[in-house]
C-alpha cells in the first residue's frame, strides 16, 4: 500500500518506518525543513533503540521517503495517517489547531483529484479526544463538498518509549475504529504481517476506538497512583513497600505490571490522558472523580519526595522554608528522561525536582545517559548537565535517582563516597537494598521503606 504519515514526531516517524519495513511504500511529511533535511541524511531526531537501523534499512531500499510537499504526499497515497502533537494545557484540555490543519491540507488535496478518485482512507493515529475523528470528517467534508469520495478510522497507537519498535512488530493488540467492512478488510491486510504470533485486530466503531486508548492509559497510570500511595502508607507505618508488593503481586488476578512505587508518571501519555479524561468527563456533566484522584496523587508525589529532601538539611517547604535548608547546598540528580530507553523528559519528575531545589537555593548538575540535550535545552542555567555520571557527584552534598537507568542501578559505591561530599543518596526508583547502603556507611532514602540512618 501507499501510506502518508502526517507528522514525523515519536508516533508518526515509528510507525512510518515500520510500515514500510514489511513493503509498503511510506512518505512521511513534516512541516518542519530542518527535520525532513535531518532524514533525508539519516540522522533520527528521537532516540528510540532500533528506529535508526529501520528507517537507513529503508530509505535505501527505496520504500521509505521523507518530503515538505503536502500536495504530493497526499496525491498519491491509499491511506493517510494523521500523527501530529495533541497538545494539552494543565486542565486537560486538549488543542487540535494541527489536527484541523492537517485536515485542511488534506481536504484541498482531495478536492483537486475531483469526485473519480479512489477513496481515501483518513486514519487519526493521534490520541484525540472522543469525536474527534467525526469532527474532522465533517470538516474535510465540508470543504470538499458532497462528491469527492473519503473514509475516516480511528487506530490508536500503543507505543512504550524504549521498546516502540518491538511493541510495533509484536502488538498485544491492534485496535481499529471503522465506519464499514471494506475499511475493516484494508487494515486487516496492512496489519496481518504484524499479528501472526496470534494476537487480536479489535475491529470496533470509531468512538469506542478513540476511548480505548484513554481508557488504558487512565488504568496504568491508576495503577501507578495506587501502589505510590500504598507506598506512603508504608512510610508511615513502619511497612516495605517491597515486600507488600511482593505480596500482593503474587495474586494473579493482580499482576505485577506498572506496580512500582517511585517518582510517579511522566512522559507524554499518562498526564495528558488522565486530564483528558477528566475533561471529557467536566464536558459531559460525569466528574471523573478516581482521575481526577489519580492526577493528585502523581503529582504530590514529588513533592513528598522533595520534602524528604529539604527536610533532611534541616528545612521545610512552603512559604518561608526551605532556606534553612538546601541554601548552598549541591545535589547531583542521575537522569533526566521521564523513564529509561529514552531521551522525552516531557512532564519528567527530575524536572519537578531540579527546578524545586534550585528554587530553595541548591546548585543543581544532572547526568543523563541520552536525554542530556534535551535536558540543557529545557533547564538552561537552572541546572548544569554534565556527561558523566561521577562527574556529577563531585563534592555533591547529595545525590538524587530519578530515572532507573541500567547504568545507575550496580554504581561503585566506593567511588561515590570518595566523590561526595557527604554519603547521602534520595533514591526515588528503589534501585538499591537498604542493606548494602547501609553497609556502604550511606545514608539512604527511597520509597516505601525506612531510611537507613549513617
Amino acid at each position: 500500500m501507499r501510506l502518508t504519515m502526517v507528522g514525523t514526531g515519536y508516533v508518526g516517524l515509528v510507525t512510518g518506518v515500520c510500515f514500510s519495513n514489511t513493503g509498503n511504500q511510506v512518505t512521511c511529511l513534516d512541516v518542519d525543513p530542518a527535520k525532513i533535511e535531518k532524514l533525508k541524511q539519516g540522522v533520527c531526531p528521537i532516540y528510540e533503540p532500533g528506529l535508526t537501523e529501520l528507517m537507513e534499512r529503508n530509505t535505501t531500499a527505496g520504500r521509505l521517503h521523507f518530503t515538505l510537499d503536502k500536495a504530493s504526499a497526499y496525491r498519491d497515497a491509499d491511506m493517510i495517517f494523521i500523527c501530529v502533537g495533541t497538545p494539552s494545557d494543565e486542565r486537560g484540555h486538549t488543542d487540535l489547531k494541527y489536527i484541523n490543519a492537517a485536515a485542511d491540507d488534506i481536504a484541498d488535496v482531495l478536492k483537486s483529484l475531483g469526485p473519480k478518485q479512489k477513496p481515501k482512507v483518513i486514519v487519526m493515529k493521534s490520541t484525540v479526544p472522543v469525536g474527534t475523528t467525526f469532527a474532522v470528517r465533517n470538516r474535510i467534508r465540508e470543504r470538499v463538498g458532497p462528491d469527492i469520495p473519503f473514509r475516516v478510522s480511528d487506530n490508536p497507537e500503543f507505543l512504550k518509549e524504549g521498546d516502540a519498535i518491538n511493541d510495533f512488530n509484536k502488538p498485544d493488540r491492534v485496535v481499529v475504529g471503522v465506519e464499514d467492512e471494506m475499511t475493516g478488510e484494508l487494515f486487516r491486510q496492512l496489519y496481518d504481517p504484524f499479528v501472526r504470533n496470534g494476537h487480536p485486530i479489535y475491529l470496533m466503531d470509531v468512538l469506542s476506538a478513540e476511548m480505548v486508548k484513554y481508557a488504558s492509559n487512565n488504568f496504568l497510570a491508576t495503577k501507578i497512583s495506587f501502589i505510590n500511595e500504598m507506598a506512603n502508607l508504608c512510610e508511615a507505618y513502619g511497612a516495605d513497600i517491597s515486600r507488600v508488593r511482593e505480596g500482593m503481586c503474587s495474586d494473579k488476578r493482580i499482576g505485577n505490571q506498572f506496580l512500582y512505587p517511585g517518582l510517579g508518571y511522566g512522559g507524554s501519555c499518562f498526564p495528558k490522558d488522565t486530564l483528558a479524561c477528566i475533561m471529557m468527563g467536566d464536558k459531559a456533566g460525569i466528574e471523573a472523580i478516581l482521575s481526577k484522584s489519580v492526577h493528585s496523587v502523581n503529582q504530590k508525589q514529588r513533592d513528598r519526595f522533595f520534602d524528604k529532601i529539604v527536610a533532611h538539611f534541616g528545612g521545610k517547604t512552603g512559604v518561608g522554608g526551605g532556606a534553612a535548608g538546601l541554601q548552598g547546598k549541591k545535589i547531583a540528580f542521575w537522569g533526566i528522561a521521564f523513564k529509561p530507553r529514552t531521551d522525552d523528559i516531557r512532564e519528567a519528575p527530575a524536572l519537578t525536582l531540579i527546578r524545586k531545589a534550585a528554587g530553595y537555593g541548591a546548585t543543581c548538575v544532572g547526568f543523563d545517559p541520552v536525554a542530556a540535550d534535551n535536558a540543557r535545552a529545557e533547564l538552561g542555567p537552572t541546572a548544569t548537565i554534565v556527561n558523566d555520571m561521577y562527574e556529577a557527584v563531585k563534592d555533591a552534598d547529595a545525590l538524587v535517582i530519578s530515572t532507573d537507568w541500567d547504568e545507575f542501578k550496580s554504581p561503585d559505591f566506593a567511588k561515590l563516597a570518595s566523590l561526595m561530599k557527604a554519603k547521602l543518596i534520595f533514591d526515588g526508583r528503589n534501585l538499591y537494598r537498604p542493606s548494602v547502603l547501609r553497609e556502604a556507611g550511606f545514608t539512604y532514602y527511597s520509597v516505601g521503606r525506612a531510611p537507613v540512618k549513617a
